[in-house]
């Protein structure tokens, strides 16, 4: 009975990772209104995520680039063999990115960004059939990242700088389908860290072909997140030895993945830009995730996850319609890493396609304001996390599965500021 319900209230493997590749590609709104393409686009201070290298190319001294954004988004559940449905209550979510750069000379810059490459909330209906594996999620990650900019010759310039992170997750759930206090509580745990530290770093390079077309590249490493002294908080939990469940602390390592990303930009004409991105992350460094419970009852819990690396393509174009009036459009298709018998619905992620626009506008010589907005379609999928028990032979927790739909809404805004 202990296992079995340290199974189920574990499968929250995929969470401080943002599971099932729950990465928010909000990180410019000039980029994200171009399908977030931008490993070759050398328009903003947003090469500080972008491509680092590419900073020592901006014209202006010192230039800034700062947003939000907001994500409104929601996720539909069935089961067609009982009838039974529910749908995601979820608040909207603000991932925001600020953007510095400084050249120092012609051959040299320097910067600074922060920004948020991960993060989820997700809060299903109460008591949903769902709940003996998640009630609600919230996750957050800040990337804090120093960075240098050197241009080699003319025609090609290196970039980088270490990351630092931090990181929080909050997280609800059941913990079975039928376990209750004498008052008819349902069992539920909380988990919470916060404060998980870690360092990364990133190293890129921008080649410039010719006046009109460049190609960049950018690696973003792997990081381990170490959550330490983690709580987990058990209620309503039925006075019986087969539930041995009290307030306790956990250990656990948590992935962030290394990603690697190669784009090209080509200056059709005056009016024109167009640019591609190639981005492959990789997921598959996320096999399973062991917590480790400060409570010798609870031992030890294996949260099978089986990730596979994916790729995103990603296509963007802008126009100068005016000299003050810049607009953009773009499309991307991104593959979920989750192998078939690991789909979890604390993140229910499946492949989608992006669909985004924005405009930048002038306000004086100095300051632009720029917005975007992004319509994220899911693919339908009818999916159900049960791990094999040939690669995961620990794992004895209870198959569910059902009809997933899911849509994404993400307006943002933000400044451009040059001096």
């Amino acid at each position: 009975m202990r296992k079995v319900l340290l199974s189920m209230v574990f499968a929250l493997a995929g969470a401080i990772t943002y599971a099932g590749g729950y990465r928010v590609g909000v990180q410019g709104q000039r980029a994200l209104a171009m399908g977030h393409t931008g490993v070759a686009v050398v328009n903003s201070a947003e090469l500080g995520f972008f491509n680092p290298a590419g900073l020592v190319y901006l014209e202006n001294r010192l230039t800034v680039s700062a947003g939000v954004s907001a994500v409104f988004s929601e996720v539909a559940w069935q089961n067609e063999d009982t009838g039974e449905s529910a749908r995601t209550d979820n608040p909207a979510g603000t991932p925001f990115y600020f953007n510095a750069s400084y050249k120092l000379n012609e051959n040299l810059a320097v910067g600074l960004s922060v920004y948020t490459p991960y993060g989820s909330t997700v809060k299903w209906e109460d008591d949903w059939a769902g709940s003996h594996l998640v009630n609600n999620i919230e996750l957050q990650a800040i990337y804090i990242q120093p960075l240098i900019s050197y241009k080699v010759a003319d025609f090609l310039s290196v970039g980088g700088g270490p990351i630092f992170v931090t990181g929080s997750v909050n997280f609800n759930r059941n913990l079975s389908r039928t376990l209750t206090d004498i008052d008819g509580n349902r069992s539920n745990v909380t988990i919470d860290a916060s404060g998980v530290n870690e360092w990364g770093w990133s190293a890129s390079a921008l080649f410039t072909a010719t006046e009109d077309f460049r190609i960049g590249i950018n690696y973003r490493s792997e990081i381990i997140m170490n959550a330490e002294d983690g709580d987990a908080d058990f209620e309503n939990i039925p006075n019986t030895p087969l539930a041995p469940f009290s307030d306790t602390t956990f250990d656990a390592q948590l992935p962030l993945p290394a990603e690697l990303t190669v784009g090209l930009s080509y200056q059709l004409n005056e009016k024109w830009l167009l640019a591609f991105d190639y981005n492959r992350t990789f997921w598959s460094v996320y096999e399973a995730l062991d917590i480790e419970f400060a409570n010798p009852a609870l031992g030890v819990s294996e949260n099978p996850r089986a990730y596979e690396d994916s790729n995103t393509w990603r296509f963007g174009a802008q126009y100068e319609a005016t000299d003050k009036l810049t607009l953009r459009a773009g499309y991307y298709f991104d593959e979920s890493p989750v192998q078939e018998g690991y789909f979890a619905p604390e993140t229910p992620r499946n492949d989608s396609m992006g669909f985004t626009a924005g405009l930048s506008l002038d306000v004086t010589s100095r300051l632009a304001i720029d917005a975007s907005f992004a319509y994220i379609r899911f693919d339908e999928v009818d999916a159900v996390y049960n791990p094999n028990p040939q690669d995961f032979p620990d794992y004895e927790g209870v198959p569910f599965g059902g009809t997933y739909k899911s849509v994404a809404f993400i307006p943002g805004i933000g400044v451009t500021y040059k001096m």
